[in-house]
């Protein structure tokens, strides 16, 4: 089998979903719309599906040209091309964001997750400073294999979810947030200094990593689900007659 593939000025890893689940992903920023539209061509001619993020305008409209089929979410500044290498829905992921400016952040989120066959659900606008919001929506997420938090200003969403589910939640803090926030330094120490032990923290806006963590953690989940062949099973030994 090829492990990789050469571009002009990159060489595609088409090993990545046997080793860790899930296709190589293209970060957009510093590369030219030719490099990825090259990139994502050959993850096509082997089925592989494909996702870029942080694209320019440009960037996606070339992609879009070559590949029509392709999704651009303009807000979120990715596109994703499905190739029909999976299909199954591989868990549930509940996204949620503390105020409507961190929604760039939350989508990125959300088309990972979508990328990854994930079912979703968006809670948005739930921030702290209207308490009943959040609660008025628990049926949205309470269910949910893991829960992303976006937020920005003083980051404490995370910590109220925390203690309303018990599955992981991926906390993304944001560079929203007036001159004390430090373009989201706040938020991250906060988030990082969490009293709710399910909270866990990836970095400033890092949208597309706080859903790619969730939906790893939501496809072990629905795993854990599936009932197992009686071929499958294993006796443990209790050393209890």
């Amino acid at each position: 089998m090829t492990n990789s593939a050469h571009t002009s000025d990159a060489c595609v890893d088409l090993d990545r979903r046997r080793r860790c689940g899930f296709p190589e992903v293209v970060f957009g920023e510093g590369k030219t719309t030719e490099s990825i539209i090259e990139i994502f061509g050959r993850q096509t001619d082997h089925g592989e599906d494909c996702f870029a993020t942080r694209l320019s305008a440009e960037q996606a409209a070339g992609i879009l040209e070559r590949f029509p089929s392709a999704i651009h979410n303009t807000l979120a500044r990715t596109v994703r091309l499905h190739n029909g290498s999976e299909s199954a829905l591989r868990g549930e992921v509940a996204v949620i964001t503390a105020g409507t400016s961190d929604r760039p952040v939350a989508e990125e989120s959300l088309e990972t997750l979508r990328w990854m066959n994930c079912e979703t659900t968006l809670v948005a606008d739930v921030g702290v400073a209207g308490p009943h919001r959040l609660t008025e929506q628990r049926d949205d997420f309470t269910n949910a294999d893991a829960v992303v938090v976006v937020a920005g200003m003083e980051g404490a969403l995370p910590s109220v979810v925390g203690g309303w589910v018990n599955c992981p939640v991926i906390a993304v803090p944001t560079s929203i947030g007036y001159g004390a926030s430090f373009g989201g330094v706040a938020a991250l120490l906060g988030m990082l200094n969490s009293c709710a032990s399910n909270v866990t923290v990836v970095n400033i806006d890092a949208g597309f990593k706080g859903g790619y963590v969730a939906g790893l953690i939501a496809r072990q989940a629905r795993k854990g689900k599936e009932p197992k062949s009686e071929g499958g099973n294993r006796r443990v030994q209790t050393g209890i007659p």
